[in-house]
């Protein structure tokens, strides 16, 4: 199979030996990953949602605010002379309140948790942005180098009509005047190839853009191999490996982070069964009596707690909405796993078939198109043939490596998509002989 891969890219190199040389100015498509990676806004608002998090969860830990109260009490309305009456006094009092149970804690650890979950959604993002620019980079590569291919066409095409101009005005053979009407047709025919994939690659580049900006303008150069051992890893992988990985991708932890911080939701709903705490000091200053004797100050001490008697239509609800947003996102886990998991599936098929037809043009295909071809245009030179042959025979070569184009690059988009599922192999693969270099030591 690997064999058959590098065949697959040789043949790409040895039919456009034109375009092999890029210029010093082109973007490879690692520069295009790379680009798009940092210049993508949303990892950097992942960043500031975590922080704002990891914040909000030392807040949340922290004690309410002390309160503080000061007060003039029982001052008699007649004169307002603090003297004239034994209870006209002057307060200070500090009041402090304890939220209920282990609030306190459960909410810090509830914060912590939705925490968590945004470098594993930064991942995820990382690993989508990379799925997309990577399609995106070689949609535009295939009509950058199917238009090389028409280009060579029309070149052959040109020396088709001048060869059958020069025998039918010579009057050489069987070169009939249909003939050069056909092969202008055919030129024509091509035109429009041309256009349309001049259109489909600007449609590409201007879709690249949104991700990397004015450097999709530049030329694609030659995309690497298509073969590394996290790729060969992953296609030599059992289907339970298969759903180990797609367990442990990245979207999925995500989830269970989330999962995690609404069942600590739950346990702190059930705070609400117990009391809410306070405790109150107050200091209270009395002047001289009207006879100048000393007066005692005062000082009151107090607590204060609620009482959750009436639960049914409170606290009991909301620990039953907090318990059914836990189900509803195991639901979602569910089904977030199911459908990457079919879709790795999905993807792994059709790469098999893919590998099938690139099989199929390298070894048969192609070879039997030259073959035809070559013979064709043979015969016609040989006033053996039909000018109309010669012609389908070259269209049909170019057809059958435009095809055979367009298989590489679906092969190449398709393991972009199986990466993308599987991107908590390549953690696994690239750690594995970094921990047997350990464990050797």
């Amino acid at each position: 199979m690997r064999k058959l891969h590098l065949a697959c890219w040789l043949f790409l190199w040895l039919c456009l030996p034109a375009f092999g040389e890029s210029a010093p100015a082109a973007l490879t498509l690692g520069d295009a990953l790379r680009l798009a990676v940092t210049a993508d806004p949303w990892l950097v608002g992942s960043q500031y949602r975590e922080e704002a998090l990891l914040s909000e969860a030392t807040a949340a830990g922290s004690l309410p605010d002390p309160t503080l109260n000061i007060a003039a009490g029982n001052l008699p309305l007649d004169t307002f002379d603090i003297n004239q009456e034994a209870m006209t006094q002057f307060t200070v009092g500090v009041s402090q309140a304890f939220p209920r149970g282990d609030s306190r804690a459960l909410s810090r650890q509830q914060r912590m948790q939705l925490a968590e979950q945004e470098p594993l959604l930064r991942e995820e993002r990382s690993a989508q942005v990379q799925r997309t620019v990577t399609q995106l980079w070689f949609t535009a590569y295939l009509a950058q180098e199917t238009i090389g291919l028409v280009e060579q066409s029309r070149g052959l095409f040109d020396h088709l009509l001048a060869a059958a101009s020069t025998r039918y005005s010579a009057a050489l053979g069987s070169t009939r005047q249909q003939d050069l009407v056909r092969a202008q047709l055919e030129l024509t025919l091509l035109e429009d190839r041309l256009t349309g994939l001049q259109q489909r690659r600007d449609a590409a580049q201007r879709q690249l853009a949104e991700w990397i900006g004015a450097d999709a303008a530049l030329p694609l150069a030659a995309p690497p191999p298509d073969s590394s051992p996290v790729s060969e890893a992953v296609l030599r992988a059992s289907p339970q490996q298969h759903r180990e990985w797609i367990v442990r991708h990245p979207a999925v932890r995500a989830v269970d982070s989330r999962i995690d911080a609404v069942t600590t939701e739950v346990e702190l709903a059930r705070q609400g069964y117990r009391p809410a705490w306070g405790i109150s000091a107050q200091y209270g200053y009395r002047d001289d009596d009207p006879m100048g004797r000393d007066r005692a100050d005062l000082f009151s001490v107090g607590v204060t707690f609620d009482l959750p008697l009436f639960t049914d239509e409170r606290q009991d609800k909301q620990v039953s909405a907090t318990l059914a947003r836990v189900e509803a996102l195991r639901t979602e886990r569910q089904l977030l796993a199911r459908r990457l998991l079919a879709e790795l599936e999905t993807a792994l098929a059709r790469l098999q078939r893919v590998d099938e037809r690139a099989d199929l043009y390298a070894t048969r295909l192609l070879p039997q198109m030259a073959d035809q071809a070559e013979a064709a245009l043979a015969a016609y030179n040989n006033d053996d043939g039909d000018f109309a042959e010669a012609v389908r025979g070259r269209i049909a070569q170019l057809d059958a490596r435009m095809a055979s184009l367009a298989i590489a690059i679906e092969r190449q988009q398709l393991m972009a998509s199986i990466e993308y599922l599987t991107v908590a192999a390549e953690h696994e693969i690239r750690e594995a002989p970094a921990q047997m270099t350990g464990a050797a030591q």
